[in-house]
């Protein structure tokens, strides 16, 4: 699912905030019959559009999906592949705020393909009602991504 959304340049708070609650209405979609523990994603692309992703679980645990993934995946099949931020949350099914709740490795990577790790924001729920944001580059330093295999000249 996507949402329109109008952004300045900068990701104040309320941008902030308001890509959390997005990521609340991804997490009401959670299918996670197995753990119970639902995950939401609002992905901000470039061009202003929210791609809202969930956590798909699966019986053969290997192909669960997460939620970062789920929004990327839906967002790159509509030929999107610029971003500024994602918000994301978690928790047990049925909760209503949210614990801290960071990408897994493979969800960085694959913002590591798409996204300026300088750039791109990663906006969390800090457990206590509010939120912060730090750069991809601050989750995973010395991240492999697609300039690594250009060839040098």
């Amino acid at each position: 699912m996507k949402k329109e959304w109008k952004f300045g340049t900068e990701l104040d708070k309320r941008t902030q905030q308001e890509l959390i609650r997005l990521a609340y209405e991804g997490k009401e979609r959670s299918y996670s019959p197995y753990s119970g523990f639902e995950v939401g994603a609002a992905l901000l692309a470039k061009n202003g559009t929210v791609y809202l992703g969930c956590n798909i679980e699966n019986a053969a645990y290997s192909v669960t999906n997460c939620a970062e993934r789920t929004a990327f995946f839906q967002a790159v099949s509509e030929g999107v592949t610029e971003f500024q931020a994602i918000a994301i949350v978690g928790g047990l099914k049925g909760s209503k705020s949210g614990e801290l709740c960071a990408p897994c490795g493979v969800c960085r990577q694959v913002m590591m393909e798409f996204c300026d790790p300088k750039e791109f924001q990663i906006i969390l729920e800090d457990g206590k009602g509010g939120c912060f944001a730090k750069t991809l580059e601050a989750f995973l330093p010395f991240g492999f991504g697609p300039g690594n295999l250009k060839k040098k000249e």
